[in-house]
């Protein structure tokens, strides 16, 4: 990549941070950006805090003191919906670029990078990768990294864990913007509690807009540190691949059926199997052949990385599937109730 483009030429930029009790890595994350190597004048940080109930605010106050490019914005909605609409509404930047607070920067040319390529390959969304491998992950987390990047893990069409250099379909990692875009397509839909990126850059798909992913853009992400943490997480983005679906029906894919399907044949084969020999074979058929499979996988992992976190990749397969599925099933019923969020135009 060329990096002839001066300090003159550079775009205003905003990077917008979701945030909601992020008091453990928010001054990290914030610094970080503070230390890219662009434009004073150029860059504005907007935090938009979920009304959090640790000391995030307090931090980030503290830290804008110091530096008036960091605004602070109320987030009464919480959700990191409202906080990608509200930060979307209060930017002046060219180009939008969205990091959570959780976020490992181990650079300091991410936002050159950004400008750079957004110039250099036309387009007007850049996707990322956007790793699980942050330099204090514990043994729990490096399986949780593994797993989720391993195909067994994470849908084969997405290029959130990919280090590709390529021109991709925005819909599953896109994440910086020209600001034109939302005034063509519209903000982030407030009434998606996750998934709300990928049904934004789903639309923008729609529209035509292509994407470009490289190495130079990535990102690293904190996985969840316990089995709780994991399937709160992948239960959430269920319930968002649900109201994706619901709201774009073409966007349902073969990879988030898979594991809707699997729990939700679990349980038919666990009821039945209280008044059927015959389901109570296919149960134990089912579960014994999926627990092999995630363990082959498992041993394949571990013998390439590292050993001693083998006993943890089962299970952490087992929470990723069962979450989706269980989250999307979830939102399902309360939609046939009556209680799911509503798409009608």
């Amino acid at each position: 990549m060329s990096m002839s483009q001066t300090d003159h030429d550079l775009p205003r930029l905003t990077v917008i941070l979701p945030v909601r009790n992020e008091e453990r890595f928010i001054r990290q994350t914030l610094t970080a950006i503070l230390l890219q190597e662009y434009p004073h004048d150029r860059l504005e940080i907007i935090v938009a805090d979920g009304q959090s109930e640790d000391r995030t605010a307090a931090i980030v106050s503290e830290i804008a003191k110091t530096d008036d490019r960091i605004k602070l914005l109320d987030n009464p909605g919480r959700s990191s919906s409202t906080a990608r609409a509200l930060g979307v509404e209060h930017a002046t930047g060219d180009i939008i670029t969205f990091v959570d607070g959780h976020t490992h920067i181990d650079n300091d040319q991410l936002l050159r990078h950004t400008a750079i390529l957004m110039r250099e390959k036309q387009v007007s969304v850049l996707s990322r990768p956007q790793f699980l491998d942050t330099p204090d992950n514990n043994l729990f987390q490096r399986a949780v990294s593994h797993a989720r990047k391993n195909p067994l893990g994470h849908g084969l069409d997405s290029t959130i864990y990919s280090s590709q250099e390529a021109y991709v379909d925005p819909s599953s990692s896109g994440a910086s913007y020209r600001r034109e875009i939302f005034a063509e397509v519209g903000n982030y839909d407030t009434r998606f509690g996750a998934c709300e990126d990928v049904e934004l850059n789903f639309r923008l798909a729609q529209a035509g807009y292509r994407s470009y992913t490289s190495p130079q853009l990535a990102v690293y992400y904190h996985p969840r540190d316990s089995f709780r943490k994991l399937f709160q997480q992948l239960c959430r983005y269920g319930v968002g691949r649900f109201r994706l679906a619901r709201k774009h029906p073409s966007s349902l894919s073969l990879g988030t059926l898979v594991p809707v399907v699997f729990v939700l044949v679990l349980l038919a084969l666990a009821v039945s199997s209280f008044f059927s020999a015959t389901a109570l074979e296919l149960l134990g058929w089912l579960v014994g052949l999926y627990v092999a499979v995630t363990i082959l996988f498992s041993v394949g992992i571990a013998a390439r990385h590292e050993g001693k976190m083998f006993p943890f990749l089962p299970p952490i397969f087992w929470t990723i599937h069962i979450a989706l599925g269980w989250g999307f099933l979830s939102e399902l019923v309360r939609s046939v109730v009556g209680r799911g969020v509503s798409f009608k135009k």
